[in-house]
C-alpha cells in the first residue's frame, strides 16, 4: 500500500491528461470525415439589400431625372425626365438579359462568360457570396442591386447631350456603350478574374465603373454632338432650381443605398462608407460655396447642389477604406476641383457639356480614384494593411484611371456615329429651337390656363 501510494504521488498527472487527450482526439479524428460548412444566409442582409436596391433605383427615377430636369430650359424639361426614366429601364432588362452574365460571371480578366444568358441556371435557391466566407445572399437580389448601377450610369450620360439630342439615337447609344464599356469595365474592376480587381485596383462603390465612365462618354458626346444653338450667345439658365436642390437630395439619400449597400451585408462594415457618405458630401458642398463667394462674389444654390453631387461622386471609391476625416479632405477637395472644372476647364474645352457630367462626374471620379490611394493608409486613417504602400497603390489606381477613359472614350465615340448613322444623333435645328418636350414627345411640362 504504501509503494502504491508513493507511485502515484510521482505521477504527472497533467501530462496523463494531455496525452489520453491526444491519442483520443488522433482515433477519432481517423473516423470523423471533413463536414463542409453550410453558407450562411441572414434575414438582415436580405432586407438591407432589398433597401439599398430601392435607394438606388431611387437615385434614377426621380432622383436624377428631377436634378438634370430642373437644369434645362422648360421646353426640355419632359425630354430630360423621359430620357432618364428610358434609359434607366432599358439597360435594366439588357442587364438580365446578357449584361450579368458578361459583366459578374466567369470569364477572362477582360469580359465575364456567356453561362447566365437571361439569367440561366438563376433559381429562387441560388446564392451570390458577399465579402464574409461562408456568408450568402439570394443571388436574385444580387442581380437587381448591380441592374440598378448599370442603368444609373448610363442614365448619367443623357446629361451631357441635353436640349439636342434624338429620343432614339440616344436609346441606340445606350445599348451600345453598355454593352462595348460598361460591362468590361465593371467585369475588370467587380467581376471573378478582372484585370483590374486582380492587379488591386480599389473601388469600393464604383469610381471608375459608374462616374469615371459616365463622365468620360458625356465628353465624347459632348463634342461629337455639337453645341447647341445659341450655345454662348443666348442665355440658357435652369428653368427651376428648387426643382434641381429636390433631385440632388433624393440623390444623396439614395447615395446611401448607393455606397453602404456595396458592403452587401448589414454588418458594422456597412457604417464607414454610410458615415463617409454624409461626412465627404458636407465638406464638399461647404468647398463649392467657398470657392464660389471667392471666384464669383456670391455663393449660389446651383453650386450648392453642383458640390452636392461632387462629393458624392469623389467618395464613391473610397467609402470603404477611408476613415472618416479622410472623407471630409477628399470631399473638400473634390468641391473646389470640379468647381474649376465646371467653369474654368469647361472654358477651356470648348464643348457645350450641358449638364456637366464630365466636370463632376468624370473629373470627381478621377479624383476620388486617386485619392483612395492616398487615404486608404492606415496612417491616415483607412483601413490598408499594415504592408499598404501609397505610391504603389496610386499607380494602380492611375492604372484603373487610365484604362476606363480609353475604353470608355472610344466605345462612346463609335457608339455616338453608330446611332448617328442608324437614326441620327442630333434634332433639326427648328425642333431644337421649339424644344424637345414637344417635337419628340408632343406634350408640355407646364400648360398656361
Amino acid at each position: 500500500m504504501k509503494f502504491l501510494t508513493q507511485t502515484l504521488k510521482k505521477l504527472d498527472f497533467g501530462k496523463i491528461i494531455f496525452l489520453s487527450t491526444l491519442c483520443t482526439t488522433a482515433v477519432f479524428a481517423q473516423d470523423v470525415p471533413d463536414v463542409p460548412v453550410e453558407p450562411e444566409m441572414f434575414k438582415g442582409d436580405i432586407a438591407w439589400m432589398m433597401t439599398a436596391t430601392l435607394l438606388v433605383t431611387f437615385m434614377a427615377v426621380p432622383g436624377l431625372a428631377l436634378f438634370y430636369g430642373g437644369l434645362v430650359r422648360t421646353k426640355n424639361m419632359l425630354s430630360m425626365l423621359m430620357q432618364v426614366t428610358t434609359v434607366f429601364s432599358l439597360i435594366v432588362v439588357l442587364w438580365a438579359i446578357y449584361g450579368y452574365s458578361l459583366a459578374l460571371t466567369e470569364g477572362n480578366p477582360i469580359i465575364g462568360g456567356l453561362s447566365q444568358l437571361f439569367l440561366a441556371g438563376t433559381s429562387a435557391d441560388a446564392t451570390a457570396g458577399t465579402f464574409t466566407d461562408g456568408i450568402v445572399l439570394p443571388e436574385t437580389i444580387f442581380i437587381a442591386f448591380q441592374s440598378t448601377f448599370a442603368g444609373l450610369t448610363c442614365a448619367l450620360i443623357v446629361g451631357s447631350m441635353a436640349e439636342r439630342a434624338k429620343f432614339a439615337g440616344v436609346l441606340i447609344f445606350a445599348v451600345i456603350w453598355f454593352t462595348f464599356s460598361y460591362a468590361p469595365i465593371c467585369h475588370m474592376v467587380w467581376g471573378p478574374g478582372g484585370y483590374l480587381l486582380d492587379k488591386g485596383a480599389l473601388d469600393f462603390a464604383g469610381g471608375t465603373v459608374v462616374h469615371i465612365n459616365s463622365g468620360i462618354a458625356g465628353l465624347v458626346a459632348a463634342y461629337v454632338l455639337g453645341k447647341r444653338i445659341g450655345y454662348g450667345k443666348e442665355a440658357m439658365p435652369p428653368h427651376s432650381l428648387p426643382m434641381t436642390l429636390i433631385g440632388a437630395a433624393i440623390l444623396w439619400i439614395g447615395w446611401f443605398g448607393f455606397n453602404a449597400g456595396s458592403n452587401l451585408e448589414a454588418t458594422s462594415g456597412a457604417t464607414l462608407p454610410f458615415a463617409n457618405t454624409l461626412f465627404a458630401t458636407c465638406a464638399a458642398i461647404l468647398a463649392w460655396t467657398l470657392g464660389e463667394s471667392f471666384t464669383k462674389g456670391k455663393p449660389s444654390m446651383l453650386g450648392a447642389a453642383s458640390g452636392m453631387i461632387s462629393g458624392l461622386v469623389a467618395i464613391t471609391p473610397a467609402c470603404g477604406s477611408v476613415g472618416i476625416m479622410g472623407a471630409i479632405i477628399i470631399g473638400a477637395i473634390a468641391g473646389f476641383v470640379c468647381l474649376w472644372a465646371c467653369t474654368g476647364l469647361k472654358s477651356l474645352l470648348g464643348a457645350d457639356e450641358s449638364l456637366d457630367v464630365f466636370g463632376i462626374h468624370g473629373v470627381g471620379g478621377i479624383l476620388g480614384a486617386i485619392l483612395t490611394g492616398v487615404f486608404t493608409a492606415p496612417s491616415l486613417g483607412g483601413t490598408g494593411g499594415s504592408d499598404f504602400n501609397i505610391g504603389s497603390q496610386v499607380f494602380i489606381q492611375l492604372e484603373a484611371v487610365i484604362i476606363t477613359v480609353i475604353i470608355s472614350g472610344v466605345v462612346a465615340f463609335i457608339a455616338l456615329k453608330v446611332a448617328d448613322l442608324l437614326v441620327g444623333i442630333r434634332v433639326s435645328e427648328d425642333d431644337e429651337r421649339e424644344g424637345l418636350d414637344v417635337t419628340s414627345h408632343s406634350e408640355k411640362a407646364y400648360t398656361s390656363h
